[in-house]
């Protein structure tokens, strides 16, 4: 059974795409060395030979020419394939990252209402069928594997993979029970996803600016290695039932690349963690100096935008108003911040990793304004906005 498009209507090949039960019980057998012909490429074009494609769960696939459309199921792989100038080509996604992060790069992104036609935990095969895209960038067994969607199996993903596609996709966000093959950093997905669009040197000039960013921060940060203490809470938490999820920064999968990139460690034991639910007394044993709702950027209120004052009524208020909660050094100090978004490719991960910094070390790198986010005044960027345009734009 393989995951490529035997469709002739499309410029597309299939190729030594993997079986699933292979998939499943092992690893893709994948060449890993770099398909670096016509790298000097900027922009898309018809390439006169065909080209191959790798990345597990999929394996190794051939392509007659680049795709010009693709549907995604995370944000994450929207926003590479947006970095390697593919914006037009987007079709629809389950989960997309909203729309307001990608502003400070020139993207004009429609809302979610408008760009998820599909529903996180049922399929729909029409909507592939609609759409026709020349590729799926969603790791297949995802949408068997989770078991989010009872009426979908092995057979559902293998029509859409001849009829419509070619899936080309690795569940990145984050390690799920189905997942026992590789699951690749953000730039080890996006140099895959660089080959399958011949965008090698948009993904060498991105990878430069991200390499860039960590060397400023990491030169930054205090010498003698001391940190806040962080309490990372996920935004199911509920402060007004008194019902906290803690979380650690240390889960595989690129939802807590910006933690960890600033070395950052959730004070939260992994007892606490496993348990899965704190009240305001357990939490307050804890303590954090800082208090983060991770996913807490995300769209809150009625507007596709962030919202400081739904934010401050959801989240803050709440154990301003508690007994115990009121107690919290957090709250007293007034630091409980909104969290990183998840779902993040290179674009988003950028912004999100200075917002963190500025977050969680104010005095180094400027104190984070939650009320004009995501814009940042120039004397507290920490990359060149205009760079990251220029790239999208094929000016490198």
């Amino acid at each position: 059974m393989e995951y490529g498009s035997q469709s002739t209507r499309r410029q597309l090949l299939a190729g030594t795409g993997l079986t699933v039960g292979a998939a499943l019980a092992g690893c893709a057998s994948m060449t890993e060395s770099d398909n670096t012909e016509n790298s000097n490429e900027s922009t898309r074009t018809e390439q006169a030979d065909s080209y191959e494609a790798c990345i597990e769960p999929v394996g190794c696939q051939t392509f007659e020419s680049v795709p010009e459309t693709y549907i995604v199921n995370n944000g994450e792989w929207a926003d590479m394939a947006f970095a390697l100038g593919q914006r037009d080509g987007f079709l629809t996604s389950t989960n997309m990252i909203p729309g307001f992060l990608f502003e400070p790069f020139g993207l004009d992104v429609p809302p979610r209402s408008e760009t998820e036609s599909m529903s996180a935990i049922s399929w729909d095969k029409e909507i592939f069928y609609e759409r026709e895209p020349d590729v799926i960038l969603m790791d297949p067994h995802y949408m068997h594997g989770t078991g989010w969607d009872d009426s979908w199996d092995e057979s559902d993903t293998r029509e859409i993979s001849e009829n419509v596609a070619p899936f080309f996709g690795n569940n990145i966000l984050r390690r799920r029970d189905f997942h026992d093959y590789k699951l690749y950093s953000l730039y080890g997905a996006f140099e895959r996803l660089a080959e399958l669009f011949q965008e090698r040197e948009r993904y060498e000039a991105m990878a430069s600016v991200h390499d860039d960013l960590q060397r400023e921060i990491q030169s930054r940060l205090p010498s003698d290695g001391n940190q806040p203490t962080i309490g990372l809470v996920n935004s199911a938490t509920n402060p007004s039932e008194g019902t906290f999820y803690p979380m650690n920064t240390d889960a595989e999968g690129i939802e807590m690349k910006p933690y960890q990139d600033l070395g950052i460690e959730s004070s939260f034991t992994p007892e606490l963690v496993e348990n899965g639910t704190i009240d305001y007394e357990q939490l307050l044993e804890v303590d954090p100096e800082i208090i983060v709702v991770h996913w807490g950027i995300k769209t809150t209120g009625n507007t596709d935008s962030f919202s400081l004052s739904a934010f401050h009524k959801q989240f803050v208020e709440p154990m301003e108003t508690d007994p115990v909660g009121s107690q919290l050094t957090a709250v007293e100090a007034g630091n409980i911040y909104p969290g990183a978004f998840g779902s993040q490719g290179p674009l988003v991960n950028l912004l999100q990793t200075e917002m963190v910094a500025q977050q969680l070390y104010p005095e180094e790198f400027g104190e984070f304004e939650p009320e004009r986010f995501p814009e940042v005044a120039d004397d507290k960027q920490l990359f060149d906005r205009q760079r990251v345009k220029d790239i999208i734009q094929g000016r490198f």
